[in-house]
């Protein structure tokens, strides 16, 4: 009797200890995410397939890259954002970014909107966007206080160039890219300056990109904020959103991958 009960109490306690030095798996976890309001369609289009594959959740919230910085200088508990190169930088300086975490997403240009319908913008020189900004009826811009790249570019542009007395009278701004993009798509505005990628998405929408010597980019990068709970499973998510099959669906948006 005495003999069993040792075998016995042998044999659990072999099992736990085997039990204890398996490999610990990822557990199913539920990644808060904030993304750029320009993707917001490739990533509903994309993201069930990482959920099938990992198991993870992931619930994203979008907003201007300027308010997605914020959010993590302030702490907000996420777990991967979408942000500017630049910003990426002071995020990090910041300690409010994991170390090493940093992952460049994509890059795409700058453009002029106008609707499908109507004449095509002659941008082949700066002085070609120059009237076509003051010969413009209405203009439909990113307002640069809530911190959109674009917006903010387009208003130094506007500086830059000495329109902004021109053509404040005639602009509208909107909170961002993707409603300067719907309006003029639904001929709200006439033209608008955003990103050429919007184009794939927005009904009614083309788009000229802005002549070399004042074209610019926004470069999407991803970081994991210093206050994620989740930091494997957003390694994992990194990992999907930089993977070939992402960049390919990228690309067909519009969007230029490294």
């Amino acid at each position: 009797m005495f003999g069993r009960s040792l075998a016995t109490g042998l044999t659990g306690a072999l099992t736990g200890l085997a039990l204890a030095l398996m490999p610990v798996q990822t557990m199913a976890a539920e990644i808060k995410m904030l993304g750029g309001s320009a993707m917001r369609a490739l990533f509903t289009e994309m993201m069930p397939q990482f959920e099938k594959s990992s198991g993870h959740k992931v619930t994203i919230e979008y907003g201007t890259l300027g308010a997605n910085m914020d959010r993590v200088m302030k702490g907000d508990a996420v777990d991967l954002v979408v942000v500017t190169s630049g910003q990426n930088e002071r995020l990090q300086k910041e300690s409010k970014l994991v170390a090493g975490s940093r992952a460049e997403l994509a890059k795409v240009g700058y453009g002029v909107f106008y609707h499908a319908s109507a004449a095509k913008p002659d941008l082949a020189s700066v002085d070609g966007f120059k009237r076509t900004m003051l010969s413009a009826k209405s203009i439909a811009l990113g307002d640069p206080a809530g911190g959109g790249p674009v917006g903010v570019y387009a208003a130094g542009l506007m500086q830059r160039l000495g329109l902004a007395d021109g053509v404040k009278a005639k602009t509208k701004l909107y909170p961002s890219g993707t409603q300067v993009a719907q309006a003029v798509g639904k001929g709200e505005n006439e033209v608008g300056i955003g990103l050429v990628s919007d184009v794939a998405v927005t009904p009614g929408l083309a788009a000229v990109p802005l002549p070399a010597d004042i074209q610019n980019y926004t470069v999407y990068t991803l970081g994991i904020p210093a206050s994620s709970k989740n930091g494997d499973a957003a390694k994992a998510l990194i990992a999907f959103l930089t993977s070939t099959a992402f960049k390919q669906a990228l690309s067909a948006k519009g969007f230029e991958t490294p």
